[in-house]
């Protein structure tokens, strides 16, 4: 196969387009960043990319916790929404009719219609350029009950999350394996 070959550049795909919530009950801000991921499983930790000149960005560094919100494609307008204005100039969570919920672990608000809320505190802030990176570890976990079945196992497949990929919002598709399924003995007759 022939490939193009470009300059480095943003183009790992396709990424989660969160909501992030910060602030209090009483003053929540929500911004849409799809610069994150996990990073680390004991303890578990995560992070968030975001423009120093951005509203929520001193509220981050000030408050030192946030809660990252999966999104789902019926979310999509208001994730699109909520990465193209400021809270400076509007209050999104109002004008997306969006809900608030008190995290059982930490004081930062979370989303009622996020199917998965992680509530993370801030352990560095990394300067990297454009944007610097919230290392965070991650508190609390919140999930939509509609997606947990009677034994307990989480089938977050069933709330069709959003995907993002080079400036465009998708629908994740079908199953196509799952961890470990590549090595995994077979059961014998």
């Amino acid at each position: 196969m022939e490939k193009v070959f470009w300059n480095g550049g943003a183009l790992l795909a396709p990424v989660p387009p969160v909501l992030v919530t910060c602030g209090t009950m009483e003053q929540a801000n929500v911004l849409t960043v799809a610069w994150t991921g996990i990073c680390c499983t004991h303890p578990p930790m995560t992070y968030i990319s975001v423009r120093p000149s951005r509203y929520s960005y001193d509220i981050i560094k000030e408050r030192g916790e946030f809660a990252i919100n999966l999104t789902t494609t019926a979310m999509v307008k208001t994730v699109d929404f909520c990465g193209v204005r400021s809270g400076r100039n509007v209050d999104k969570i109002k004008a997306c009719g969006l809900h608030l919920l008190e995290a059982e672990h930490g004081s930062v608000p979370i989303l009622a219609e996020a199917p998965v809320s992680l509530t993370c505190k801030v352990t560095q802030i990394i300067p990297l350029g454009s944007h610097d990176m919230f290392l965070a570890e991650i508190t609390g976990t919140a999930v939509d009950s509609r997606y947990v079945d009677s034994k307990g196992k989480l089938n977050l497949q069933q709330s069709g999350l959003l995907a993002y990929a080079h400036g465009e919002y998708f629908a994740l598709g079908r199953k196509c394996g799952a961890f470990g399924y590549s090595v995994k003995k077979k059961k014998k007759r």
